[in-house]
């Protein structure tokens, strides 16, 4: 994936976090935005379909004019078995017209489904078979969304709360292909990843691992809650520490990430306080300057010594 412009540090718009966006203080760079929870959508064949939320769009106008705003949707359901929602595109591409961002992103996963011939919107983002009859079936619908949006575009991996079994891939091996073959970037979503770890039982430092990093465009940073024996993706609070682990060891190793973004439910900014989300954008702003810095380089192990070191571990 090409590299993304080095936008920096994200807060993820909420109604109640507008005074916090209206001040950024130098805490962070940017603002990420559901494009979708600032339209009203009536349904396919109303005319119009879509009525704008005027209000918040002309306030993220505004917005814009001093940082940059990107959209990060959650209504594509590109994923769909029978259905492809060619007015849903038409939508971003007049967003695209309107505010012109250097990338934009929505989720791998699928909540539209087919009962009957009709669309039913099930409610929750669900996850894809991984294998290569989805990747066939992505494929001409990612080639048209960057041909209808022509900026880059990044699928994120999605949080799942129970898994399809005898899957021919496993999900690094899954979006790898997905990012290579299908022309996409991936939006890592570390939240999403411990989500599934704890859930699941699979170590999060090891699945970071296995991805091609250099297919990452942005990152997403939370926190959740356990319910009934479940981690809840929840956005409920400051980052949570695992995820900041993480990060520190993700973020240096993403030659093309364009920006950190911190994702939190407006229904818990007044409990985690002002203060403290300013804080977690100071430090990951920290993290993220200190990760743009040129490294030092390092001399290159002699091969010879690598051998002995290699050998002297096989001795008793």
């Amino acid at each position: 994936m090409q590299a993304l412009p080095k936008l920096g540090v994200g807060v993820a718009f909420q109604a109640p976090l507008k005074s916090l966006i209206e001040q950024p203080g130098g805490d962070f760079d940017m603002v990420e935005v559901v494009p979708d929870i600032l339209w009203t959508d009536l349904g396919p064949g109303q005319r119009p379909r879509y009525l704008d939320d005027t209000e918040h769009l002309a306030w993220l106008d505004g917005v814009a004019r001093t940082l940059p705003v990107i959209p990060h949707g959650i209504g594509m359901s590109i994923g769909s078995a029978a259905h492809f929602d060619a007015q849903h595109l038409a939508q971003l591409q007049r967003w695209h017209q309107r505010m012109r961002f250097p990338w934009h992103s929505d989720h791998l996963a699928f909540h539209i489904a087919d009962h009957g011939g009709n669309a039913v919107n099930v409610g929750i983002t669900l996850p894809l078979p991984r294998d290569q009859a989805t990747l066939d079936q992505l494929k001409p619908r990612v080639a048209r969304v960057k041909a209808a949006v022509p900026t880059p575009f990044l699928l994120e991996n999605n949080v799942y709360y129970f898994d399809i079994t005898d899957a021919e891939m496993d999900e690094a091996r899954f979006l790898n292909a997905l990012c290579h073959q299908c022309g996409c970037g991936l939006l890592l979503d570390l939240h999403n990843v411990y989500t599934n770890a704890v859930n699941h039982g699979f170590d999060a430092f090891a699945f970071v691992d296995e991805l091609d990093l250099r297919q990452v465009g942005e990152i997403h940073v939370a926190d959740g809650m356990m319910l009934d024996g479940f981690y809840l993706d929840a956005h409920s609070g400051a980052v949570a520490d695992p995820v900041w682990a993480l990060l520190e060891h993700v973020l240096p190793r993403c030659p093309n990430v364009g920006a950190v973004v911190f994702e939190l439910f407006g229904s818990w900014f007044e409990v985690v306080g002002e203060e403290r989300v300013r804080a977690d954008l100071r430090r990951l702003k920290r993290l993220w300057q200190q990760c743009q810095a040129p490294q030092p380089s390092r001399p290159a192990a002699k091969p010879m010594r690598a051998r002995r070191v290699a050998e002297s571990e096989t001795l008793p």
